[in-house]
């Protein structure tokens, strides 16, 4: 696995203050296109992500959750790119918002998704006061939303009901999927982005290029 110690002390960010926790014009453009851009990630992934899903459940009902890590990418994502408080919880609920308006198996319950999955996400960066955002972070991130999914679906989906063998089970198979398919996967995706000089107005895009 990778170093999380090296990555996690070298992608950081001085202390929030009120200049540097302000939204600036860029961030909100951007934040809001990697929602839409995710959102179109979640369309692909409503087709296949579910096929995923419905044949590991039928292996195990509850190994599912092995699925669910792309959906929860988009929180990581924007808390790794936009570094302000609330960017996670902003691109991951937009991500929803556009999947639901597009259209899936659904509905509105996916904004619901969004909102729980992001709000996820987003703690755990607040639990870092937004100023480390290494690996370590990013999987803690996506296992954070995982669990917020695992809680919401406790009661949108009648999880509530089921036997504790599938509760644990699901709750097992989600959280790693969040850290792995939406963490660990997401901070790759954050650095391939900013290699190519797309983020250089970004910490996140400076932290790799200048370590190039």
């Amino acid at each position: 696995m990778h170093n999380a110690t090296n990555s996690d002390t070298a992608e950081t960010t001085p202390a929030a203050s009120p200049s540097r926790s302000g939204w600036r014009v860029v961030d909100i453009v951007v934040a809001s296109v990697i929602g839409v851009a995710t959102g179109l990630v979640f369309l692909f992934w409503n087709n296949v992500g579910y096929a995923w899903f419905v044949a590991a459940d039928a292996v195990t009902p509850g190994l599912g959750g092995v699925a669910v890590g792309i959906w929860l990418i988009g929180g990581v994502l924007g808390g790794l790119i936009i570094r302000k408080p609330g960017a996670a919880l902003f691109v991951e609920l937009l991500a929803a918002v556009v999947s639901a308006l597009v259209g899936n198996q659904w509905g509105i319950e996916t904004i619901y998704s969004g909102l729980a999955q992001g709000l996820g996400a987003e703690l755990v960066f607040a639990a870092f006061r937004y100023k480390r955002f290494g690996v370590l972070q990013a999987v803690l991130a996506g296992a954070a939303a995982g669990a917020a999914a695992w809680t919401l679906e406790l009661f949108l989906s009648g999880n509530l009901q089921k036997s504790a063998e599938f509760l644990g089970l699901y709750f097992v198979a989600v959280v790693i999927s969040g850290a792995i398919l939406a963490g660990l996967l997401g901070w790759l995706v954050v650095r391939a982005l900013a290699a190519t000089g797309a983020l250089h107005r970004f910490a996140a895009g400076r932290d790799v290029t200048e370590r190039v």
